[in-house]
């Protein structure tokens, strides 16, 4: 990835190695690297924050600190967090925390890990 260029995303979504259950993590940690390739590919900075449902994350400090970072342009929400009804307490306070601490950055919605560009792509009119 093109870790030249200034960083004006951020990407918070679920750490597919932190996520409980008898699953496969490989193909959506494969899908999330894909999906983050097209910033390079656009010349576009990114970071990401992803966080466990391990109960290992402080998630107000490790997402608080990631929005601190830098004056994101916009944060793209992944879909791990919005698609599971278990999860709205989580994603309530993901988005709390980008309006405490990122409040003039757009928020993006991605469908799939490999549209994580294009849904910030909307809000930075690089399309």
């Amino acid at each position: 990835m093109d870790t030249t260029a200034s960083p004006r995303v951020l990407v918070i979504g679920l750490d597919p190695y932190r996520v409980p259950g008898p699953w496969d993590p490989e193909p959506p940690a494969k899908a999330i690297e894909a999906g983050l390739a097209k910033f390079a590919e656009h010349g576009v900075g990114v970071e990401t924050c992803l966080i466990g449902l391990d109960g290992s994350d402080d998630v107000e400090a490790v997402v608080g600190n990631a929005l601190r970072a830098h004056p994101w342009k916009c944060v793209t929400v992944g879909g791990g967090l919005r698609h599971s009804d278990d999860q709205v307490g989580l994603l309530e306070q993901v988005i709390k925390l980008i309006r405490r601490y990122a409040p003039d950055a757009a928020i993006a919605f991605n469908s799939t890990p490999d549209t994580t560009y294009e849904a910030a792509a909307r809000w930075l009119g690089c399309q």
